[in-house]
């Protein structure tokens, strides 16, 4: 048996933190199994969460020292998060945060620069996952079906519900996901705007009235005509989802409560669309799945044909740390971790960089 220690970092578009999770990854007659061991949340400061949300908008020099700045701190929290719990990992494996993705100009970029990070942590780091498979003509995203792939096979839908919601499966022996669209971003832009950080249980959400005008204008996006493989980001929130939020004259939980419709509504679309057999089972994960309502409105879109598996917080909140560590152990096995079946790329690779102290 092959057994690795690795800290998985991850910081989503919904901007709700930092996860840390030390996972054990055991690699034993050709199955992959895992053990997550303990777990940290960080919360952005007002400061952090102002820097990351606008980046996109940065000059070169402005966006090159933040890239620096946040590298640094990343590697700090992970070394304060290692020495508190007495934890020794074999490295680091850090998504970053997404500033800019534009693959279709060939171009992505994950904020959190390793040497930085490798230098302030203490320890070996594997980060920039997304570049390599850009540069070979892929959409660098989804990058969690992998770990759908070698850790969560049994389910048939595997779907994860993070600031985007994406979704994967298998079919005719090869994984295939792509991002669905919108999850929590405008949910949370809109709660944003009320004072507060997020929809807890979808309680506002639910107080409101489907708006039918909002829906249709949501449904009818381009980008959900697109065939696979398709990622998003938070370029097409900005200039395409937005400002039909800003048009909408309804109430914010009017609008909250479409969302949710609309979001559900796309996802069982996919699910529908892309199903084989009349009964599936469907895993979600991601902030989303702890949001009631959004569960209630999915349960009832997908109907009875499917059943929705939602599993333990742990779980739902840390998946995407999890499937980064499995994916630096891929890199650090010179492994296949990124699917061309996915992105769409001209052939599979073993992508992440990586980088060592150098003091």
């Amino acid at each position: 048996m092959h057994s690795y220690d690795v800290l998985g970092m991850m910081s989503g578009t919904s901007l709700d933190g930092l996860d840390l999770a030390h996972c054990q990854l055991r690699y034993q007659d050709g199955q992959w199994s895992f053990t997550i061991k303990k777990t940290a949340d960080v919360s952005y400061s007002k400061h952090w969460k102002s820097l990351l949300k606008d980046a996109i908008h940065l000059s070169d020099k402005e966006h090159a020292t933040l890239h620096l700045e946040y590298g640094k701190w990343l590697g700090e929290q992970a070394f304060e998060f290692l020495k508190k719990n007495d934890i020794a990992v074999d490295f680091i494996a850090s998504h970053g945060h997404t500033s800019h993705h534009r693959p279709e100009e060939g171009f992505t970029f994950q904020l959190g620069d390793g040497q930085q990070m490798a230098n302030s942590s203490g320890q070996k780091v594997i980060c920039d996952f997304r570049t390599m498979d850009v540069g070979l003509g892929g959409q660098g995203a989804p990058l969690v079906p992998i770990g759908d792939e070698l850790l969560f096979g049994k389910y048939d839908f595997c779907l994860n519900l993070g600031g985007i919601s994406n979704i994967s499966f298998k079919r005719d022996g090869h994984r295939i996901a792509y991002d669905i669209g919108m999850a929590n971003m405008p949910l949370n832009h809109i709660v944003r705007q009320l004072g507060m950080e997020y929809d807890e249980n979808g309680n506002l959400a639910k107080e409101g009235q489907l708006d039918l005008r909002l829906l249709k204008n949501l449904n009818d996006l381009e980008y959900y005509k697109l065939p696979y493989p398709k990622s998003t980001g938070y370029e097409w929130f900005l200039g395409k989802v937005r400002p039909i939020l800003e048009a909408s004259e309804v109430r914010p939980q009017d609008i909250l409560h479409t969302l949710i419709h609309h979001n559900c509504v796309q996802i069982a679309t996919a699910v529908n669309k892309n199903s084989t057999k009349p009964n599936n089972a469907l895993m979600v994960c991601g902030g989303g799945a702890l949001n009631t309502f959004f569960m209630e409105v999915l349960k009832e879109k997908l109907g009875k044909s499917c059943e929705l598996v939602i599993p333990n917080k742990e779980l739902i909140s840390y998946k995407e740390a999890l499937v980064f560590a499995l994916m630096g152990v891929l890199r650090e096995r010179a492994e296949i971790n990124i699917l061309k079946s996915v992105t769409g790329a001209s052939k599979n690779s073993s992508s992440g960089v990586i980088f060592h102290p150098t003091h």
